[in-house]
């Protein structure tokens, strides 16, 4: 495994393989044990949106690993200010041990990747979100016991979260069904890799049908960074498309709930219902930083 771009370029088993390295790491972390497997190693972590928790956790899991992380706002670059991507990357690979960047287009992460020489990880595009998705998975590992034959729903947008839990979650053997709006369906490339899943994804319109016999809900803010302007017209396209009572009374009893975080209680999620799961709810959260030093350690600690 050379970079992390999207979920649709990883194996199941180099899935697999970075939730058990993700596990042991927590474990070691947990209990004081250290693990500076990064010694000496620089990431460089480029910010063209901004985020709490993923630079928080990169920031903290270079330092546990025993390496360092710059922080890299789009002022401090060229990068869309004139330089192209590929000289970036060619700038940056003879400085850097590995390359984090969170920004809008897919293609600038595939670009940096394709001209550098240094792995890549994709800490969020419009696309796709693997760092997120490999946490998620971790979470419902933890509580669950297990993966495959999980019956996995989405309810919402069909965004950048609902395109790499769709995937992820079906390479790892779970049936998933999304419940998502017309007009708000997942990218095509990502219906078109679910024709190779006929018997395990399907997306209904209707919310509550989509929970029925769930054993993990899931949900995301109707209106993502960049879509502020959109927000209005969202929340009329979404309203119904929320995690409450009646959509939890449709699912399995033992029906664990994730959000990606920030939430925006009484929208996509009710409160009474977020705060009945916040403990799954910030096992998430914190399951971000196990993950992605797994990631780090998976591309960076031999290179």
């Amino acid at each position: 495994m050379k970079h992390l771009l999207k979920m649709l370029d990883l194996s199941t088993e180099e899935i697999i393989e970075i939730l058990n390295l993700a596990d042991q790491l927590k474990y070691e972390q947990k209990n004081g044990i250290p693990h500076r497997r990064l010694e000496g190693k620089t990431l460089g972590m480029i910010f063209q949106k901004a985020s709490t928790r993923t630079r928080v956790s990169f920031e903290t899991g270079m330092y546990q690993l025993g390496g360092y992380a710059l922080f890299l706002s789009s002022n401090d670059l060229q990068i869309g200010r004139g330089e192209p991507v590929q000289d970036t990357a060619r700038v940056l690979s003879r400085y850097l041990d590995g390359i984090m960047i969170r920004t809008f287009a897919q293609k600038e992460v595939e670009d940096l990747a394709e001209y550098g020489n240094i792995p890549i990880i994709n800490g969020l595009t419009d696309f796709a979100h693997p760092c997120q998705v490999l946490a998620d998975l971790m979470t419902i590992r933890e509580h669950k016991n297990k993966l495959e034959d999980l019956n996995f729903c989405y309810i919402g947008d069909g965004n950048n979260m609902a395109n790499s839990l769709t995937v992820g979650c079906l390479k790892v053997g779970m049936n998933v069904t999304l419940g998502c709006p017309e007009g708000y369906y997942p990218d095509p490339e990502i219906l078109e890799f679910v024709k190779q899943y006929p018997d395990n994804f399907k997306i209904v319109n209707d919310p509550v049908e989509a929970a029925k016999n769930a054993d993990v809900l899931y949900t995301d803010v109707w209106a993502s960074m960049g879509q502020e302007s959109e927000a209005e017209m969202r929340k009329i396209a979404f309203k119904g498309y929320q995690i409450n009572d009646a959509v939890m009374a449709s699912a399995n009893p033992e029906c664990m709930v994730l959000h990606c975080l920030p939430a925006h209680r009484e929208e996509e999620i009710t409160a009474k219902v977020f705060e009945e799961h916040a403990n799954e709810i910030f096992d998430e959260a914190e399951n971000r930083l196990h993950a992605q030093k797994a990631v780090m350690v998976m591309v960076m600690e031999n290179k």
